[in-house]
């Protein structure tokens, strides 16, 4: 049975309910197909920065997510070799795109809040995309229920492993050698954290923590696998005690979170990255197809912009849509035409800067995570300083709103 959609958005994670979201406040609608049975609430937590504020806002959703969600301060860095302090920086100054932002935010009420204002019946969970076929002005999804989806536009939210990339001919994204853990304490009565991003490097790992709100502490930690550590990702009691016997020249309130999480909040992931030069010569659209959010950047999360960049996407790629759909077709365009050069438009704005945010996030983990003698020095002494201030410059960002001015 072959039905027929205008825009169909494949995945149900934040880039996908983004665009969704931007599309449906200029008026266009979409269907979105998830393969889970719910939204996937993985990851529990994301920092956002400055760049996500004003995507969120242009999104409509900024001061619902703000009420539940603590300003984090500043940065606090220090190495995890000798304890010490090695950078701090304050979050609430200016940058050129207005005051800087910072928050945690828990993963699910972001998508909730992605998902609220949607119309009903723009997710159909349950819907595993299993290949695509070009036609002369349309793509037709299969499905693994056998059922077929005619679309004019086709847009790839669909993660590291997405289905869209690979039919465009983008890479599988490669894995770099690192690991990440993550959790989430839970504190009913308070925890009485400051608001501040706490974060430790060095000697072969990095790791940090910062408040969601006043009732729950996020915390990361990443590595590089070793023989010794081989297996641990699917036993949570061994992950907790890999963290925090490497987190001995923390703070108490560091190590007293990871105490406090229970082991069932414990997971553990490998990092994976599309590789910068497939981003600059690979095709991000073609035609009516195009990807967003980590099928078309996975990257480690260093620089915390995996999810912020996704909402970047998702604004860009709706505006850019809207400009090519909305508007009166000049005499003799084509509609495909139209939604072509659109999507070539988005691919144009998104792509250089994830070029970046991809190489450089890498090379910041690298440095930090570094457990050599001559690079650690280097690292606490010169460099500290310097990543720091970065995380504040790659996000005073402004990806625009949902029309141009």
């Amino acid at each position: 049975m072959e039905t027929v959609e205008d825009i169909v958005i494949v995945g149900a994670g934040i880039a996908g309910l983004a665009t969704a979201l931007g599309l449906h406040r200029i008026g266009l609608r979409c269907l979105v197909l998830e393969s889970s049975e719910s939204l996937r609430v993985t990851g529990y937590a994301l920092l956002t920065w400055t760049n996500a504020w004003k995507a969120l806002d242009a999104l409509g959703i900024g001061d619902y997510l703000r009420q539940q969600h603590v300003q984090l301060q500043r940065l606090v860095a220090a190495s995890s070799v000798t304890g010490v302090t090695t950078a701090q920086v304050s979050f609430v100054e200016q940058g050129k795109c207005g005051n800087h932002e910072v928050r945690c935010l828990r993963r699910n009420i972001l998508l909730e809040a992605l998902e609220k204002d949607l119309p009903q019946g723009t997710i159909r969970f349950g819907s595993k995309v299993v290949s695509l076929e070009q036609t002369k002005n349309s793509v037709l999804v299969h499905l693994a229920d056998g059922s077929i989806l005619k679309t004019k536009v086709l847009v790839g939210c669909d993660g590291v492993n997405s289905v869209v990339a690979k039919w465009l001919g983008l890479q599988k994204p490669a894995f770099t050698g690192r690991s990440a853990m993550r959790g989430l304490a839970e504190f009913p009565d308070g925890h009485g954290y400051k608001p501040e991003f706490l974060q430790y490097f060095g000697d072969g790992f990095r790791s940090g923590c910062m408040p969601c709100n006043d009732k729950s502490i996020y915390w990361f930690f990443t590595y590089s696998p070793s023989s010794q550590s081989q297996g641990i990702e699917d036993d949570p009691a061994k992950m907790k005690q890999l963290v925090l016997s490497k987190l001995q020249k923390v703070p108490k309130e560091v190590t007293n979170a990871l105490e406090k999480t229970e082991l069932d909040a414990f997971i553990s992931a490998p990092l994976r990255l599309r590789v910068p030069w497939n981003v600059l010569w690979g095709d991000i659209s073609k035609g009516g197809v195009c990807v967003a959010g980590d099928a078309l950047h996975p990257m480690t999360p260093d620089m915390g912009q995996g999810g912020c960049s996704a909402l970047e996407d998702g604004v860009t790629l709706a505006r850019c849509l809207g400009e090519a759909l909305i508007r009166k077709p000049n005499e003799g365009e084509e509609e495909y035409d139209m939604i072509r050069r659109g999507l070539e438009k988005y691919a144009k704005e998104r792509r250089w800067r994830v070029l970046l945010l991809i190489a450089t996030a890498y090379v910041v983990g690298a440095i930090q995570q570094s457990n050599g003698v001559v690079m650690n020095f280097l690292r606490d002494k010169c460099l500290s300083g310097l990543m720091a201030g970065m995380l504040l410059n790659w996000a005073d960002f402004d990806c625009g709103k949902l029309y141009s001015p």
